[in-house]
């Protein structure tokens, strides 16, 4: 199969190492990818977010697949003009990405699905939602439309409350519609399921590390670090999780007339009355992607094809014995305005026990260069969860650039089991 992956970031490096080793792959492009997918394949100078180019570039280029990283190309509708031109597109249609692109879509999916949520409202006028996050004091701000992973605040008193509504009101677009929810306390994970629009098969469970600082302090990033598998759920209760939340979603959607062809990506909130959906994404999370790829113990290629022709065999994923940790090396300055500009050293003393993602990245002067926040991830494998996040933390202290900044207790609560 031609495959052609769109994306950027670490999440693509990490699918694009997946893809490239499976034996019915036989051409991997990678629009617009970074010098780490050009190692596997070829990076092509394509707009990601521009549906219409990369319909005529797929359909140039004989794609048989195309499987898309970000959200952005598919809230623009990136698998709409693919299916226009007949080409099979891992992702779904502009409508099913709503349920990312928009939080109260997705609130209004969970509730016509019966899916277990927060209790929440949504406004349009900022002194409306101020007034009511003022009576409620703790609270949960989010805007309504893509934010880059920085639209959600959580406000534990009525100052905070305040400042957090008055801050997404002032994101432009993206808050001028916003979901003010109940504030759910328990332990975070990402439950993926792979969707065919009707059929599923559920991802191991994952855990995400969104505050900058050790401890879950400081701002909220696009993630510095996950982990998987997450023992806070048996194998029995992600199922649960699949029949209680993704089926019903994919029902709900496939009712209005929308296949969910992709990822369904549920953050929970698994509190003691049980797992509750705080937010749904419609692609692979960042940096989750990079640990369930070394986790998934089969080839990943025919599974994203069958998601995308509406073929996927329900069943239970084949999962790599031990666990895998990867840390996000961060830039100096993330998340507000990291620096740019500053040479990536000590890659090729990294252990070959542990593999590197790169994500703001860029080749200049025949080195690399950080150009963005989340520079890249160090992953590593073991035996259980302690060695793995042993050898990623060794291979992390392997690289230098100045400024480099990250957590050093992913997959500390991990450690500590299920509750």
């Amino acid at each position: 199969m031609k495959v052609l992956l769109l994306g950027s970031g670490g999440r693509e490096h990490a699918l694009a190492w997946k893809l490239s080793r499976s034996p019915r792959l036989t051409r991997l492009l990678c629009a617009p990818g970074n010098p780490g997918t050009a190692k596997l394949g070829t990076n092509v100078a394509l707009r990601a977010d521009a549906p219409e180019e990369v319909a005529a570039f797929a359909k140039r280029e004989s794609v048989d697949l195309v499987v898309v990283g970000p959200e952005a190309p598919l809230v623009a509708g990136v698998a709409d003009a693919l299916a226009d031109v007949g080409i099979a597109c891992f992702g779904p249609v502009a409508a099913g990405a709503r349920i990312e692109g928009s939080k109260a879509f997705a609130k209004d999916i969970m509730a016509e699905a019966g899916v277990p949520t927060a209790a929440f409202r949504t406004f349009t006028d900022v002194a409306a939602a101020e007034a009511y996050a003022v009576a409620q004091g703790r609270i949960v701000v989010k805007a309504d439309g893509l934010a880059a992973g920085k639209g959600v605040i959580v406000a534990h008193d009525v100052e905070a409350a305040r400042a957090a509504v008055r801050a997404v009101g002032a994101m432009g677009v993206a808050g001028q519609t916003m979901v003010l929810e109940e504030l759910l306390e328990g332990e975070e994970v990402s439950a993926m399921a792979l969707c065919d629009g009707e059929r599923y098969a559920m991802l191991p469970l994952s855990q995400d590390h969104k505050r900058v600082g050790e401890g879950d302090t400081g701002p909220n990033t696009g993630g510095m670090g996950a982990y998987s598998p997450a023992p806070f759920l048996s194998a029995e209760q992600l199922a649960e999780v699949g029949e209680r939340v993704v089926a019903p979603t994919l029902a709900v959607l496939r009712r209005r007339g929308i296949p969910f062809r992709g990822v369904l990506y549920a953050g929970l909130m698994l509190t003691r009355s049980g797992p509750k959906v705080l937010e749904f994404n419609a692609r692979f999370g960042d940096p989750e992607t990079q640990v369930l790829m070394m986790q998934l113990g089969e080839d990943l290629l025919p599974l994203l094809d069958a998601c995308a022709r509406g073929t996927l065999t329900p069943r239970t994923l084949v999962s790599a014995p031990g666990a895998s940790v990867g840390v996000v090396l961060a830039a100096r300055g993330y998340p507000d305005a990291p620096e740019k500009g500053r040479r990536i050293e000590g890659l090729d003393a990294v252990p070959p026990d542990a593999t590197v993602f790169l994500a703001g990245v860029e080749a200049r002067d025949g080195g690399l260069v950080t150009a963005g926040g989340r520079v890249l991830t160090v992953c590593a494998r073991g035996e259980d969860l302690a060695r793995a996040r042993e050898r990623a933390y060794a291979a992390a202290a392997a690289v230098r650039f100045e400024g480099m900044h990250f957590r050093r207790d992913i997959g500390a609560r991990g450690m500590k089991g299920a509750p």
